[in-house]
């Protein structure tokens, strides 16, 4: 007999080996229609298998249906395959290299001889459609290594026998048929292309085979897919909301910044942009001082032998820019904990003054690949708000619950009400004794305890040094963004020789406490555009106040108002052109200006304005003194 627990705790039991798809028709028709895949072991050791799969010893079972997220990826695997199989009855001589599940989708590579276009893309889901509804089965077959490159090169799938070559000999490799289709796949699949209906291929790209720039360059077809049709449709509405919210479209716009072909992955800062900028340098700078930070500030390049210390020149050089001076190798910095243990060690510390707190607004350079640039969310020259707590063992827990309640003070201000915690912990490979390693983790977990949070841990994804806390942000669409990060650090201050004088006259070195609340701050800066969508509130905002006259009559009244406002510290601008009121506020609040004032021969006479919110919202008319407090309760509220 084969016994096999369920989920909620029940046994059943068969005379014989039975196949998942056979269990759960035992258990009822609905289960039977609604079960894609099954979830066999439990634990670590759990795997999802086909529900053809069958189950010869006792063992725990679950049945992997739509509402599982494991259901979810089965469904985008197996839509992945439907795209190719579509794509061979379509473009035959096209030639099938990989096709995996990516966050909200999948995609598949292709090697043709010409481009496809977005017609082709309207042909390609038409025919995954007729497909699917054929309701084709899925059926797993295992072959011997040799036998499946010879099988793809007999039918001219040339990536795919390269692929199983790179497999070791005498090893079985499993195939999946659909139909007229067939292809190389570990699985799971569904099992039957009917259980496929609700998905959409959204673009074609570029993609070198196997990412390699000195091989071909294949074309890549992005899709999405879901349970349902709602889930569908609000993907669907989610992108389109995020088109119109891309910081690099709102950018131009907003005439904030730019990236020059003179510059790749280097951003220049238009005026607006900077003035934006600085509204988050400034803020950080006083949340530094109000948390007991000393600010400093470290130079750009430093030379190769520190680097080599660190272990960064052996693990990370491909990443770094170089230069040379006098026969001396330098690197320009890609990060700041050097800089700040060279400041610590700069002379001798007592244990009285532990913690040691520095921060610095320091500007990294990363030589990163230029398909991975995107915008200014990741570039190749970037600002931090990097911290680094120099500190004992027995600082950690206070000093991790201190930077919690910091952090979330300032995402609160900048808008974002969710923050989603993850612990990571050690990892195979690392330096430190388990019981420093245990004390560490301890005060991390307990810290965000304290904190009155809940937190997930992801074993073993800590650094070799230390594990760390992440921090991750839900903006306004519901994307999840890791900002930021609280990181226990073993290793780099002994590495680089800093020390302390104990209470009891010896040497130790410190435990080096890596924190950033907004990281990059190019980074951060794209995330706010995004989640407001370019209507910064009103502290933030580039521009908080545009004055409009509407005749020449009011030119020097405007005035007046923007030099009374300015000298209250607002960033004001003035519109004094001969144009219609109308078309100036039309312009002025496509710039997504927070308040717009508008004065003609009565507000002058009475020295008032009419105020316009943002969002054609009008307040009426009010004496600019009254104005002038509910803009400044505005800034201090941060709303």
């Amino acid at each position: 007999m084969i016994a096999i627990q369920l989920p909620d705790g029940s046994k059943r039991e068969y005379p014989g080996p039975v196949t998942v798809a056979e269990v759960a028709a035992s258990i009822g028709t609905g289960l039977a229609k609604a079960a894609l895949a099954g979830r066999v072991g439990q634990g670590a050791d759990a795997k999802v298998v086909d529900t053809s799969y069958l189950i010869e010893h006792d063992s725990p079972l679950a049945i992997v249906t739509e509402k599982d997220p494991a259901g979810l990826d089965v469904i985008r695997h197996s839509t992945a395959h439907l795209l190719a199989y579509a794509v061979k009855e379509l473009f035959p001589d096209a030639q099938v290299t990989i096709g995996p599940v990516i966050e909200n989708g999948f995609f598949y590579d292709f090697s043709y001889k010409r481009p496809f276009t977005p017609e082709d893309l309207v042909a390609i889901e038409a025919k995954m459609t007729e497909l699917a509804r054929k309701d084709e089965k899925v059926e797993r077959r295992v072959l011997p290594r040799d036998e499946a490159v010879a099988y793809f090169k007999g039918i001219g799938e040339h990536y795919k026998a390269e692929i199983i070559s790179s497999i070791p000999a005498g090893e079985d490799v499993s195939l999946y048929r659909e139909g007229a289709f067939e292809d190389l796949c570990r699985g799971p699949h569904v099992p039957s292309t009917g259980k496929l209906k609700h998905f959409k291929l959204m673009k074609v790209a570029g993609a070198y085979w196997r990412g390699d720039h000195r091989n071909e360059m294949l074309q890549r077809i992005y899709g999405t897919a879901w349970a349902t049709k709602d889930e569908l449709q609000q993907h669907l509405h989610m992108l389109e909301e995020a088109e119109k919210r891309d910081h690099r479209k709102l950018g131009r716009e907003l005439d904030l910044f730019h990236i020059d072909e003179f510059a790749p992955g280097l951003v220049f800062w238009h005026p607006k942009g900077w003035a934006l900028w600085q509204q988050v340098e400034q803020y950080m700078r006083q949340v530094y001082k109000d948390c007991g930070y000393q600010e400093v500030k470290g130079p750009q390049i430093l030379d190769k032998g520190l680097w080599e210390k660190t272990g960064h020149w052996e693990n990370y050089r491909d990443n770094m820019f170089t230069t040379e001076s006098e026969k001396r190798e330098y690197a320009l910095k890609p990060m700041n904990c050097p800089g700040h243990v060279l400041i610590f060690k700069s002379q001798m510390r007592s244990y009285r003054e532990l913690p040691i707190r520095y921060g610095e607004f320091g500007q990294c350079h990363r030589n990163e690949p230029s398909g991975s640039m995107h915008g200014i969310m990741r570039v190749r020259g970037f600002t931090q708000d990097d911290g680094h707590i120099f500190c004992t063992e027995d600082h950690i827990l206070e000093e991790c619950v201190a930077y919690t309640a910091q952090l979330q003070a300032v995402y609160k201000d900048f808008g974002f009400g969710e923050i989603i915690y993850k612990v990571a912990t050690r990892p195979e490979h690392r330096v430190g004794s388990d019981e420093l390693w245990d004390k560490a983790e301890h005060a991390v977990m307990e810290s965000l305890r304290r904190s009155g949070v809940e937190f997930i841990v992801a074993p073993g994804d800590g650094a070799f040094y230390g594990p760390k806390i992440e921090y991750t942000l839900k903006d306004a669409l519901g994307r999840q963004w890791q900002c930021g990060t609280m990181q226990v650090d073993f290793n780099t201050a002994e590495r680089l020789g800093g020390e302390y004088v104990t209470e009891s006259s010896g040497r130790a070195h410190p435990v080096m406490l890596h924190r950033a609340i907004v990281g990059s701050f190019e980074r951060f800066i794209g995330m706010l555009i995004e989640h407001h969508a370019g209507a910064l509130p009103a502290w933030l905002a580039p521009v908080q106040v545009s004055v409009l006259n509407i005749t020449d009559h009011q030119s020097d009244y405007a005035r007046e108002v923007v030099k009374t406002l300015q000298k209250q510290g607002l960033r004001v601008v003035s519109d004094l052109r001969n144009e219609k009121i109308t078309y100036k506020i039309r312009e002025h609040s496509l710039q997504k200006v927070p308040y717009i004032l508008v004065v003609g021969d009565k507000e002058k006479a009475n020295g008032a304005v009419a105020v316009r919110a943002r969002g054609n919202q009008d307040l009426g008319v009010m004496p600019l003194a009254d104005f002038a407090q509910k803009i400044a309760a505005d800034i201090a509220q941060k709303t």
